[in-house]
């Protein structure tokens, strides 16, 4: 019995292999999945309630069902259901789930359950958050915006998605992720961190932006004790895209949920700046710019935020502390005297 070929690491040789075939819709089909086994498993039961007829027909109507799902969580559990109009209303889902049919759609209605249920149930927000890492590993980033014992359980559940999938595939289990992250420009940054490269060399980058990620991880476990969960992980998974500047669209899922959920329109920039440089492919000072004016934006909408919100703080101090009565706890007859 033989399975998936062996992954070469020569470059060249890696290209060949994942070359697509003009005789299937399916992009590499010689090398093995890169999907973790949620991810598998969704796609499994997809396909068993599809008919053969109905080509990727259901893989679009389930992936629209779920975004239709998580515009009613949204709505029902947020501070205010008319945020949920900017998921439900999103252009951008509509093309990355209702037509494309992107897994990072269930990916987002798991991470926003888990956000939900963070505060009053940590274990099953932890369960939840491990779900959606074995949806797509993207998700492992917000585990410094979780309590320790979420953290602990996200990762015992994505560790133990993993079980089954390595008995079946053994050292296959990784799939084709060593190749993405070389095709792909990660494993030596030169295609990715398309705001570093305005400066920096391929070598270079790689170093910042492991800074960066480092940083950001401990600033959203600072931050984590001081503002709600939904902002940080917004902050947090906006800001590791604007380090790792990917250009697809349909990666930016997630964060226009937790933009509704944290009322945090700004990060729409994000996703939309990617649209902007997957059409500038082969272009990269021209990504760069374009990665770059979405962070422009965020910074100005977190700064006006900012000095909208300052004013009312020192407002509502003055309002506590100088009222219009008179302070007499100071006169003879009050001393002892419980106010």
């Amino acid at each position: 019995m033989t399975g998936p070929p062996r992954l070469p690491k020569d470059p060249a040789a890696l290209a060949a292999l994942s070359a697509d075939d003009p005789r299937t819709r399916i992009n590499r089909p010689r090398v093995p999945t890169i999907y973790p086994p949620v991810a598998q498993a969704y796609f499994a039961v997809v396909a068993f309630v599809t008919p053969w007829s109905a080509g990727t027909l259901g893989l679009q109507v389930a992936a629209a069902l779920l975004a239709i799902a998580l515009t009613w969580l949204l709505a029902v559990g947020g501070r205010d259901p008319r945020w949920a109009a900017l998921w439900g209303w999103s252009p951008i889902v509509a093309l990355e789930a209702g037509n494309a049919a992107h897994i990072d759609v269930l990916g987002a209605l798991l991470i926003t359950a888990a956000v939900m249920t963070a505060a009053r149930r940590p274990k099953l927000a932890g369960l939840i958050l491990g779900a959606a890492a074995s949806v797509k590993l993207l998700p492992l980033l917000l585990l410094p915006a979780f309590r320790k014992r979420s953290g602990l359980v996200a990762i015992g559940t994505f560790t133990a998605s993993y079980i089954p999938h390595l008995i079946a595939a053994g050292t296959l289990v990784l799939g084709f992720l060593p190749g993405y992250l070389t095709q792909e420009g990660f494993s030596d940054g030169s295609s990715r961190s398309a705001i570093l490269a305005l400066l920096l060399p391929p070598e270079a980058r790689q170093l910042v932006a492991a800074a960066l990620a480092i940083g950001l991880a401990a600033l959203a476990f600072h931050r984590a004790r001081h503002e709600p969960i939904a902002i940080t992980c917004c902050w947090l998974y906006g800001a590791a895209l604007l380090v790792a500047t990917p250009t697809y669209p349909w990666y930016g899922l997630p964060l226009i949920a937790l933009a509704a959920l944290s009322h945090r329109p700004e990060w729409l920039a994000v996703p939309l700046a990617s649209y902007l440089a997957y059409a500038s492919f082969g272009h990269e000072t021209r990504q760069g710019l374009i990665h770059l004016t979405a962070a422009v934006i965020v910074l100005i909408g977190l700064t006006l935020r900012h000095r909208s919100v300052t004013p009312k703080r020192f407002d509502a101090i003055d309002a506590a502390t100088n009222t219009d009565r008179r302070d007499e706890t100071h006169r003879t007859g009050n001393l002892g005297r419980s106010r």
